[in-house]
């Protein structure tokens, strides 16, 4: 495909335009100042403050209607999308590897989100998908609804990861015993759990099975006889 000789002035510009001149370019493209960047950014506190914003309070700032609200909210979510793709070229070793996936998209939320992360035989991704969400203090899955999405994503293992708005990464009784009553029906159905990694803001998280609330052994067990029948499909 030929390039046309202004594509590089085109490419040059956008890297050198401030955040505020992107978000304005991306709203409305005919713009000469970035206005509506501007108030974005002021009204959330940044750039973290607006991935993080929902339909409902972008409907609110002034000069932002359903169309931009749209198209806003598709470009973070390409951003973030981006972000979970270059962290998963390679294989999901462990619990930091989800935990760099996904503070992306649950880190900043003002509720509590909970994701499976499917993964076939050799560790690498099959899927991810939202299951359940919640208020600011917990959220209610049942291990039936979890297991069915590994299942459609025909995943040999599988993690759980779920955010706490508070930013504290310490799983509480309700996180442990949901956790333990996955990882029983996940036994059964022969699609193991291999942890459940819990997300906070700025990074941090914490795995429960490093925490020692899920069997360690049992997992690598689980680990190993999944790596096997991969090898031998």
């Amino acid at each position: 495909m030929q390039t046309t000789p202004t594509e590089p002035l085109w490419v040059e510009s956008l890297r050198r335009m401030s955040n505020e001149e992107l978000i304005t370019l991306v709203l409305n493209p005919r713009g000469k100042r970035p206005v509506l960047g501007t108030r974005l950014l002021e009204t959330f506190g940044g750039l973290s403050g607006l991935a993080q914003a929902g339909p409902a309070a972008l409907a609110q700032v002034h000069g932002i209607g359903e169309a931009r609200v749209i198209r806003l909210l598709s470009a973070l979510e390409l951003g973030k999308r981006v972000h979970i793709g270059v962290a998963h070229r390679d294989v999901v070793h462990g619990a930091e590897d989800v935990a760099q996936m996904m503070a992306p998209r649950l880190g900043g939320l003002d509720h509590e989100q909970m994701w499976v992360v499917s993964l076939d035989g050799a560790g690498c991704l099959r899927g991810m998908r939202e299951v359940a969400r919640g208020g600011r203090h917990g959220l209610v899955v049942t291990a039936r609804e979890i297991m069915s999405l590994t299942v459609a994503d025909a995943a040999s293992a599988f993690v759980l990861v779920h955010n706490h708005p508070s930013g504290r990464v310490e799983p509480s009784p309700e996180d442990i015993a949901m956790t333990q009553s996955v990882a029983e029906a996940a036994e059964v159905v022969g699609v193991p759990l291999l942890d459940h990694v819990i997300v906070g803001a700025g990074g941090s998280w914490t795995s429960l099975l490093e925490e020692g609330y899920l069997d360690r052994e049992a997992v690598t067990r689980a680990g190993e006889v999944g790596a096997s029948s991969h090898r031998s499909a």
